[in-house]
């Protein structure tokens, strides 16, 4: 992303924004409510589209690409609040995520990995998604993203409201993709656990990247400390 800003209205969520991510990096986005995190991953996803600036993936411009097309090429987002379809159950809500894909020998290949990954998912396979827990749907979401095929997934507060075993559970997955070699750029409220995962974070402050670095780096960095991290 360079220089890119995103307008709600006549407001200005993210302004002049720069940053990047390498092929296989897992990135922290940290910062407070309405610091333009969520914004940052519908920019990238084609959810929202810039007003200025150049959105770039693998040198293609997908600034103003269809969103088909933004997952096509291998960017998946798994968007806060989980965005299931509670009507359908578990089995087509993981279906509708390789919606665009007609490769049905891989495409069972990477459900029965999903769910192995996320066993009560197996167990709910024909359940509606609506009845799920919120850490099922959690895991739903984030299987669903997966069945895309991504090469960079967008993980958008993937612990939010849920119990601590659930989140020890996602953020062990968040680590098995990242072995895997899959990109992630994270969005988490829990700072401790994104910087604990995290190869590089940025802070962001008012749809600007406040500060930049490794997560030792930010978790010794004093502003850091006292407003995102509970010291000083």
């Amino acid at each position: 992303m360079r220089n890119v800003s995103v307008y709600y209205g006549g407001i200005r969520a993210l302004d002049h924004l720069t940053l990047h991510i390498n092929a296989g990096e897992l990135v922290a986005l940290i910062g407070s409510n309405g610091a333009g995190k969520s914004t940052t991953l519908k920019t990238i996803s084609g959810v929202l589209r810039a007003k200025q600036g150049l959105v770039e993936y693998r040198g293609e411009d997908i600034s103003h690409a269809a969103t088909d097309h933004i997952v096509a090429v291998g960017v998946s987002h798994c968007p806060e609040g989980r965005h299931i379809f509670g009507g359908l159950t578990v089995r087509e809500n993981l279906r509708l995520g390789a919606v665009a894909r007609r490769d049905e020998q891989t495409l069972q290949r990477d459900l029965d990995w999903v769910l192995e990954m996320f066993p009560r998912l197996q167990e709910r396979l024909n359940q509606l998604g609506g009845t799920l827990s919120g850490g099922e749907q959690q895991m739903l979401a984030i299987a669903r993203a997966l069945m895309s095929q991504p090469q960079l997934l967008l993980l958008d507060e993937p612990s939010l409201g849920l119990a601590p075993l659930i989140v020890e559970r996602i953020f062990q997955v968040i680590r098995e993709l990242k072995a895997r070699g899959l990109t992630i750029l994270l969005v988490e409220q829990t700072v401790h656990q994104a910087l604990d995962v995290a190869d590089r974070a940025y802070v962001l402050e008012s749809g600007r990247i406040a500060l930049e670095g490794t997560p030792d780096a930010l978790k010794h960095n004093p502003q850091v400390e006292e407003k995102y991290l509970g010291q000083g």
